[in-house]
């Protein structure tokens, strides 16, 4: 007679190396992994949504590396409430193992799994996976939550030890998952994940997108030669100087752990900054458990009741990157084209909707996370309050980014807004960051006709924008 399995939830943990829960898990018996597609996740999301594609290759992956191990991968569509006790009373599993999540939504959701999973007698551990230090774990001397970044990033450091950034072994054989053969049938559909959920599949590959593990190790091997440059290249979005990682560290196709080892072991200037970057990612992480209600309104009291004057029709064009400058149309066409946009554009879009369009960020903010591949409730509430001014920042409100001379010093050439504004292709180095301040154009373009003028002026937008944030 098989022993009963013991379920491992995947959630933002899609990979099968370096595994917090299912290491756990394998130490109390053989081990069935579970994936529950929640439609209170995927509801109004497009028919193609790229992060639904990118979620089912990974599962793709991990189902034919158990499948080869005699085990499988169950996944199925519904509330986790109610699927997983489903599956514990029909495996007659007895435990349930997780990684725990810090958005408000997964929170509650967690808890109620919990529960109901208790009262059938089902034992529930949840386990840190996804970063270094959780929750209340990094606190002030006065026992306080960290709201700038600086003392966190140097406490997060003091902190560090190789015990905190260890793997997580995972046995991969036989033994250690529970055998297909003596799963109940319901639960061994042949289905692939992307029909479970009735989207359809984006193409990845169109996009220069894998996914998995397999997809996350051939950009780690490929940053391992760069990082060294990282602190030179990183801001330029024509330059190959980031990670491209950042989808991969979203749903866990590689280890928070496995990425600061990478950085710790290089151990160069460029190393340091990028470790410095994973840090963020905590910092805004501990900062949403602490403070949930950032997910919706400004964390600085004084701007909750900001009434922002900005107009529709401007919003409608920086989301459509027709704003007439050109960086930021080119950010914004990235974004829509890719699911993905370079994180010094990211700061300039954001500085634009909100300083230069006077556009409250919560609406720029859902609209990235409509578009983001790589959209984490955390980073992008902390990022959008970071651009307003609204959030955790050292930095007083008067900072406003000059969308002409960001353009200027980081696509000096133009090459990246010709890649994403071909339209503006023929314009030489200088014409092509301002082309309303050119004084000559070729004569085949026209401004207005071929590439919108520009839909504010920034220098009268910023002195808008220091009265509204001064007040």
């Amino acid at each position: 007679m098989n022993p009963s399995p013991v379920l491992c939830w995947l959630r933002r943990d899609l990979r099968l190396s370096d595994h917090a829960a299912l290491s756990r898990a394998q130490q109390c018996g053989p081990v069935l992994a579970v994936f529950v597609f929640d439609p209170a996740l995927l509801a109004g999301l497009p028919r193609n949504d790229k992060r639904v594609t990118f979620i089912c290759a990974a599962l793709d992956e991990i189902r034919a590396g158990l499948r080869a191990l005699g085990s499988e991968l169950v996944v199925c569509y519904g509330d986790p409430l109610q699927q997983l006790p489903r599956i514990a009373q029909d495996c007659a599993a007895r435990q349930l193992f997780f990684a725990r999540d810090y958005e408000p939504m997964a929170l509650a959701r967690d808890a109620a799994v919990t529960q109901a999973l208790q009262a059938l007698g089902v034992e529930v551990e949840a386990v840190k996976d996804q970063v270094v230090f959780e929750q209340d774990e990094l606190l002030t001397k006065a026992g306080q939550p960290y709201s700038v970044f600086t003392p966190y990033a140097r406490a997060w450091r003091a902190r560090l030890t190789p015990a905190s950034y260890a793997p997580w072994q995972v046995k991969l054989d036989s033994r250690h998952f529970a055998a297909r053969s003596g799963l109940p049938a319901q639960w061994l559909g042949d289905e692939k994940p992307i029909g479970v959920t009735g989207f359809t599949r984006a193409d990845l590959a169109a996009l220069n997108i894998q996914s998995g593990e397999r997809g996350a190790r051939v950009l780690l091997k490929d940053f391992a030669t760069r990082i060294a440059r990282y602190s030179e290249l990183r801001d330029y979005p024509a330059r190959k100087g980031v990670s491209y990682l950042s989808a991969h560290l979203r749903f866990g196709t590689v280890s928070i752990r496995e990425l600061v080892r990478l950085a710790l072991g290089d151990g160069s200037a460029g190393a340091m900054v990028w470790l410095n970057e994973l840090i963020w990612r905590e910092f805004y992480q501990q900062w949403l458990w602490h403070f949930p209600t950032a997910a919706h309104t400004s964390f600085k009291p004084a701007y909750r009741t900001l009434r922002w004057p900005g107009e529709d029709s401007h919003f409608a064009a920086w989301c459509a990157g027709q704003t007439g400058y050109p960086l930021v149309d080119a950010a914004m066409r990235q974004l829509n084209e890719t699911g993905y946009m370079h994180n010094r554009l990211r700061m300039v879009a954001a500085s634009f909707l909100v300083k230069d369009l006077l556009i409250d960020w919560q609406r720029g903010e859902r609209y990235f996370a409509s578009q983001l591949l790589d959209y984490d409730m955390a980073a992008n509430c902390g990022g959008w309050q970071w651009a307003a001014s609204t959030g955790c920042d050292a930095q007083p409100w008067f900072r406003i980014f000059n969308p002409v001379t960001q353009s200027q010093k980081f696509d000096a050439d133009g090459q990246f807004i010709r890649r994403y504004v071909p339209e503006l292709a023929m314009l030489d180095a200088q014409a092509i960051h301002a082309p309303w301040l050119a004084k000559t154009l070729p004569a085949s373009f026209q401004l207005g006709r071929d590439y919108p003028a520009p839909i504010v002026e920034h220098a009268s937008q910023r002195e808008k924008a220091l009265a509204l944030f001064g007040r």
